[in-house]
Formats: C-alpha cells, structure tokens, sequence
C-alpha cells in the first residue's frame, strides 16, 4: 500500500508517516524541502508519485498560527485552494489514479456555539452577524478549502474532506508541546471565563480513523475527525495542567489575551472560538476510539512528552 502526502513535513504529517510505515505502508511525504519539485501550486515531477498510489493525503497550506492580517489571510487562502486545485489535476491525469483522496480541512468551517456539538448530520455551519471579523475570514477560507476539493474533476477518485480537530500529539514543537510549556509555566488557565469548547484528538486516533476511512468504501465527503469529548477551555486546561503537573494556571481576560497573542504573534481566534464538533459519522461507522476522553489522552502524551524533554 503506497500513500502520498503533500504537505506532509510537519507534525501531523510526521505522526501518519510514524505511524503508517511500521504497519506496511510505503509513505511519501512531498515538500518544498525535496527534491520533488513540489511548490503547491504547479505541476511537476512529484505528480508522477501519484500514478498507481493507493491513497493522497493533501495535508499542504500556510500554518494559521500568525496574526490574520491581509497579506497571512491571503497566504492561508491561497496555499489551501492552490495545492488543492494542484492535487486535483495530478490525480486527474493519472492512468492509474489514486483510489482515495484525503484532504485537510477544518472543525474552523463550524459555527461558534456552546449549546450544542457540530456533527456533520445536524451542525451548524458558517459564522454570526456579530461575530469578529478575523472568524468569519477564518470560515471563508474553510469554505473555499472544501469547495476546491469538490470542483476537482477525479471521478475514479474518492474524496473525503477531513474536518479536523487539534491534532495532540508528543512531537517536540507540536501543539501539545507548546501548550505543556505554558502550563508548565503556570500560563495555562481558563481563558476570558473558559467556557468555550476545545475540540482535539490524539494523534493515535486522528492515524487509526484515516485507516478506518481508507478501508470504508461509503466514507466520502466531510467526515468531522475529532474526539467525542470536546470539553470546556476551562475543563481543557485543568486536565493539561494535572497531567504535566502544573500546580496552577492564571486565568486570563480577553483583553490580556490580545496582548499575549500579539506578542506571540498569533490570533485570539485560536482559544476563543468555541468548536464543539463531534465525529458523528465516524462513531455511526462503528469507529472506536483509543483516547476518547482529554485527562487520559493527556497524560498519554505528557509520559511520552517527557523522554524527549530530556534530550533538548
């Protein structure tokens, strides 16, 4: 079994490839760092990896970890459209074309709310009149992500858009990472009132469901890859903070926040938004998750962590 992922240097793409080549699977992960000719936008000699692969995993676009002003908003938007448009083309003009095309997208394309989780049968999408301005940038791009991969002409070619959660994983550098130091450091507490919901999951399960979905001949289209378990920023924190050991975390107002990610230079967007998503249709596949629950999945990946805090 042969899988291709363009945009895959990163530490999602890091934890499939850990995770794929022990089990068999031949893994090519496609960079602007190789030699492939890869640049995400035109065609080129990378394009020939595709033809005979068993699956594509386009994981390529601009991290959303800057501040969103116009020229980032623009970089994010048109890293997401262009690499897919570009995917598109390579699978279209393949003889033997991929049997199934995984393509990132994003929990971001859900609305903010606290009443209720977002499934893929009942959620809600899009934004609120009096939502910030950056947040409905944020669901324009997720919108124009998914619309890409549904105007690709790949009719031998499944498509699935993987709406994703915060992928946990014990990569140095990961989300994980950075969110233990700062718990560490006493800087990990309920954010202006904590009630917003924290959709995430561990990378073990984010690996395992694209298996599942590969093996799924019926899964296409969006399918929510998260947790069952969202659970309040507040909530969130407390259980990263037991499981790195962090005896307290600040709480921070929305204003001091601003300041915290300007300084830091990200979005507020990031920790405020509420995303409450459930994978319904995983769960009604008869997917079973290996780390549904955040206090266990953290210290899973805290005790994993903590090897390679030693070796920096």
């Amino acid at each position: 079994m042969k899988i291709v992922i363009p945009g895959g240097s990163g530490h999602v793409g890091q934890a499939v490839k850990a995770w794929l080549e022990p089990r068999g699977w031949e893994v090519t992960v496609l960079s602007r760092s190789d030699a492939s000719g890869w640049d995400g936008k035109t065609l080129g000699s990378w394009a020939g990896e595709l033809e005979g692969a068993d699956a594509v995993l386009n994981l390529a676009g601009r991290s959303v970890n800057c501040r969103y002003h116009a020229r980032n908003l623009a970089e994010m938007m048109d890293s997401r459209i262009d690499s897919t448009r570009v995917v598109g083309q390579a699978i279209a003009q393949c003889t033997r074309p991929p049997k199934v095309w995984l393509q990132s997208s994003t929990a971001t394309i859900y609305a903010h709310r606290l009443d209720a989780p977002n499934d893929e049968f009942t959620g809600r999408l899009g934004f609120s009149d009096d939502d910030p301005r950056k947040w409905k940038a944020s669901f324009a791009i997720a919108q124009a992500w998914e619309d890409g991969l549904a105007r690709a002409e790949t009719p031998r070619t499944r498509r699935v858009a993987l709406r994703t959660a915060m992928v946990m994983s014990a990569i140095p550098g990961s989300v994980f990472d950075v969110m233990s130091g700062l718990a560490k450091k006493g800087l990990y507490g309920p954010m202006a009132g904590g009630r917003q919901y924290v959709s995430w999951i561990h990378d073990e399960d984010f690996c395992r469901s694209l298996e599942f979905i590969l093996e799924r001949e019926h899964l296409e289209g969006a399918v929510n890859i998260s947790s069952p378990n969202p659970l309040p920023q507040a909530e969130f924190a407390q259980g990263l903070r037991d499981a790195v050991g962090a005896p307290f975390g600040l709480p921070t107002a929305a204003w001091m926040l601003e300041i915290g990610t300007r300084a830091m230079q990200t979005e507020t967007e990031l920790v405020l938004k509420s995303r409450r998503v459930t994978p319904g249709r995983l769960l009604a596949a008869g997917f079973e998750f290996l780390h549904p629950h955040w206090p266990e999945a953290a210290a899973d990946l805290a005790a994993k962590l903590r090897p390679a805090d030693s070796l920096r």
